[in-house]
């Protein structure tokens, strides 16, 4: 399964496609960190926000 980051701010939105949930996370974690807007979409289209990222650990 693949997963989608979109990061948003200041008018500016960042896309990174990545297969494993867990850099993905990470990646969305440090994204957050710095002020970003962050959710992790899945190949179904489930949106997950910072708060749900702990599933997506969960179900790797």
């Amino acid at each position: 399964m693949s997963y989608q980051m979109i990061a948003e701010r200041d008018g500016e939105t960042v896309w990174i496609k990545r297969v494993s949930s867990l850099i993905v996370v990470a990646n969305a974690k440090v994204w957050a960190s710095e002020g970003w807007q962050v959710e992790i979409v899945d190949e179904s289209g489930k949106i997950f926000e910072p708060d749900d990222f702990g599933s997506l650990l969960s179900a790797a």
